[in-house]
């Protein structure tokens, strides 16, 4: 192949992995894309069968994955979840010839080991948390004692190392509630990362990178606790909005080069370059945007929000990254407008869901399916802790909510329960920086 000359692989057939609203919301964004022809989702849901093709799969063997994209003639795999990324599936379906968004098992450690991820931002001289790593209950007690009330900061924050779904995370005033969560980890022989407190508005913001090539999407927020007013044990995610009506457009600016193009190039030297989708989750302090967690895909629930204002072929965007193209890329466009996403979670979410309930209403347009089953006589029905998202747009983030909360109102799961405050500071005008 001569210098500058690249193959041109077609998008006709795309394969996601996962089950989740997310990869409900990435197949819609994709069935937009005029270059994308078939769609295929393992495992899926009751709500991706009816827009692609459904295949059961071990998302976590590399190999049953690679398989599955050969026997399809998938020229485009898209993985979803984390856990498969950081086992190092995506490699794998590098290895058979075929072309695939998401990291390298050894890129992907930058959401697998929070240790990792924090070496990582002091070499690339990233703002983040100062922290501690604690991998022995002897020494728990004087590292807290470095940590959180009195010792100057508002609030201890202790976190699980590896991967945790978002909910093994605790921050709290109370020393007893930070110990116990630190000896429940430790017990069960995870380390346990010790941070300081970073005050300030949360935001999310995706890029899609490819080596040192990074293209931002739309900054959102999502909403960690279970219950209004940021109360209750953190979860999943129980909703989000974007764009950020208060955020400038240059503190996004800053946070591209000054957080993700470093950390991109950092990975880059290490002879590890992350190529896919790298989620930055931030707190905009005083002192400027600093990091609180990096994920290796795309973040639920904030890509319900985003994708549903993105107006540039998605398909075409993934494949330049996972064919190292993306700086050939035109700049993205996006809808005017705001978009909401709500989170219906089952009875006692987070902890052991109820299941097997029947859901009425959860077929109709900007509801997309999580944990969902349809069961021989066609009735949809739960099967998990977050159930459904619903996302609404609108010219504003008020006429957002209010078409989420609408359309949220209208479906029927006994024992449900959703966040009525989602967006709604922002809405309001009561977040500044």
């Amino acid at each position: 192949m001569a210098v500058g000359e690249r193959l041109e692989l077609a998008l006709v057939r795309v394969l996601v992995i996962g089950s989740g609203a997310r990869e409900h919301a990435l197949l819609l964004a994709l069935r937009r894309d005029p270059e994308v022809e078939a769609l295929a989702i393992a495992p899926g849901n009751a709500g991706t069968a009816a827009i692609a093709e459904q295949h059961d799969v071990d998302i976590t063997s590399g190999e049953a994955v690679a398989e599955l994209a050969r026997q399809i003639g998938a020229d485009l795999v898209v993985i979803g979840p984390e856990v498969p990324l950081v086992l190092g599936v995506a490699d794998a379906v590098r290895e058979a010839g075929i072309a695939c968004f998401g990291p390298t098992k050894e890129a992907a450690r930058i959401e697998g080991s929070k240790a990792f991820a924090k070496d990582v931002m002091a070499a690339a001289g990233v703002r983040t948390a100062r922290s501690e790593i604690v991998d022995n209950p002897a020494r728990l007690d004087a590292a807290l004692d470095r940590f959180g009330p009195p010792g100057g900061e508002s609030a201890w924050v202790v976190k699980d190392d590896g991967l945790a779904a978002g909910k093994g995370v605790v921050v709290t005033t109370d020393r007893d509630v930070a110990r116990a969560h630190a000896a429940s980890l430790l017990e069960a022989g995870h380390p346990v990362l010790l941070e300081s407190f970073l005050d300030g508005p949360e935001v999310s913001l995706f890029c899609v990178v490819d080596g040192e090539t990074v293209v931002p999407l739309l900054a959102a927020q999502d909403f960690k606790r279970v219950g209004n007013n940021d109360t209750g044990p953190n979860t999943g995610g129980m909703g989000a909005y974007a764009p950020l009506p208060w955020l400038p457009s240059e503190v996004v600016d800053r946070i591209v080069d000054e957080i993700v193009k470093p950390v991109a190039a950092e990975l880059v030297r290490r002879g590890s370059p992350f190529s896919g989708l790298l989620y930055t989750g931030l707190a905009i302090t005083p002192q400027g945007p600093a990091v609180v967690e990096f994920n290796c895909r795309f973040g639920d629930p904030e890509t319900q929000s985003v994708l549903a204002l993105l107006d540039s072929p998605l398909g075409q965007l993934l494949r330049a990254a996972a064919t190292g193209t993306l700086a050939e890329v035109p700049p993205l466009k996006w809808r005017d407008g705001a978009a909401v996403t709500v989170v219906l979670a089952a009875e006692n979410y987070p902890s052991r869901p109820r299941v097997g309930d029947v859901i009425v209403g959860s077929e109709a347009d900007g509801v997309l399916h999580a944990g969902t089953a349809r069961r021989e006589d066609g009735a949809i029905v739960s099967c998990g802790g977050r159930v459904l998202s619903v996302v609404g747009t609108g010219p504003d983030l008020a006429a957002a909510r209010s078409a989420a909360y609408a359309l949220i109102e209208s479906i029927r799961l006994p024992g449900s329960h959703f966040r009525t405050d989602i967006g709604l500071a922002a809405a309001e005008g009561r977040i500044t920086l």
